[in-house]
């Protein structure tokens, strides 16, 4: 709690699933967090779950509005930023590329031009993902200094997110502007809802009693727990924060489980399957839009800098998992489950 107690943070995008679990660990933690995002998509949201909106200052800003969001940097005064506002969905990013590539790539930008501006030094995360890679399909596991690339729109706009954040760390980071990107993997946890997203997907048709269809059994991803990443987003903040001149922090890391846990859809199916019964099938369409086969990131880096390593195995993401999803069903209140999570994680049960 030291480090966070009393902070000002400004987290992007806190209306989302990752971020709602973002700002419930940081309201713990004793930090003064101000959000910056869309309004949630419906009233089953996460960050509706948790009440967030009546616990912490924050703004509902389109990051496409500079003004707009040059006017919630000021207002919220940050001295650390974690930047997770993107349009995260890849069937999305088909059916609205330039929309897509507005929010990730612009969004980036009009963020980090507001923090640019400011007189008070800035320490700033900005989050991507596992897909920024130019994937060839290959069985390693892709390193940080692998080529940047993307198929599809949302994994292109994220590559070039990475170029955005870097080409201002070079032309204008230094001790008062300090940047680095967190790359994570395919994040499974209690309170996503999202379109076409698989965990979501899932208990949307278990709840139903439907089966459930399966675009891709056999690709291949590195799944991990949100509160995973999370922490390593925040260990990486601290050290960046700490240092003298942000190095050697400034630059991308990987977060994700260790190797042994990268596992094809079906094994997360019927690991899910396990702890709550019910069928599914495959519904794969040859003609559909393209996904990646295979996705899996070396962590070491992380390791060896920061000091982060994965907490939850696969087998205890997925448990956790489907525990929150259980227990909202039955009618339990979602802050206590989360709470009680984090409670778990954060001494290793």
């Amino acid at each position: 709690m030291g480090f966070w107690h009393n902070k000002r943070v400004l987290v992007t995008g806190h209306t989302g699933f990752k971020g709602a679990w973002l700002c419930e660990l940081l309201l713990g933690r004793g930090a003064h967090v101000t959000g910056l995002a869309l309004p949630p998509e419906d009233d089953g949201s996460l960050f509706s779950r948790l009440q967030l909106k009546s616990r912490m200052p924050g703004d509902f800003v389109d990051v496409r509005d500079a003004t707009a969001v040059s006017e919630a940097v000021k207002a919220a005064r940050p001295e650390i930023v974690l930047h997770l506002a993107a349009q995260s969905l890849v069937r999305r990013s088909y059916r609205d590329p330039v929309g897509t590539w507005a929010t990730n790539v612009m969004g980036t930008a009009h963020l980090l031009e507001a923090l640019r501006s400011r007189s008070a030094p800035v320490t700033t995360v900005i989050v991507t993902t596992d897909k920024v890679y130019e994937n060839h399909e290959w069985p390693h596991a892709y390193r940080e200094n692998d080529a940047l690339g993307g198929h599809d729109p949302y994994s292109a706009s994220k590559a070039a997110t990475e170029l955005v954040s870097a080409s201002w760390r070079r032309s204008f980071g230094d001790d008062h502007l300090k940047i680095a990107t967190a790359r994570a993997g395919n994040v499974i946890g209690g309170g996503d809802w999202a379109e076409d997203r698989l965990v979501p997907d899932i208990i949307r048709a278990l709840i139903s009693g439907r089966p459930i269809a399966i675009r891709n059994p056999a690709s291949i991803r590195p799944w991990q727990h949100v509160l995973d990443p999370l922490h390593g987003y925040l260990l990486l903040a601290e050290r960046l924060h700490g240092s003298n001149t942000g190095a050697p922090f400034e630059t991308a890391y990987n977060f994700g489980p260790e190797l042994s846990d990268v596992s094809p859809v079906e094994t997360l199916v019927e690991t899910i399957l396990s702890h709550w019964p019910g069928k599914w099938i495959d519904a794969g369409d040859p003609s559909a839009a393209h996904e990646a086969g295979r996705l899996s990131l070396t962590i070491e880096k992380a390791k060896s800098e920061l000091g982060w390593k994965p907490v939850w195995p696969f087998e205890r993401a997925v448990e956790m998992t489907v525990e929150w999803y259980r227990q909202v069903a039955n009618g339990r209140d979602a802050a206590e489950i989360c709470q009680a999570q984090i409670a778990a994680f954060e001494t290793g049960s």
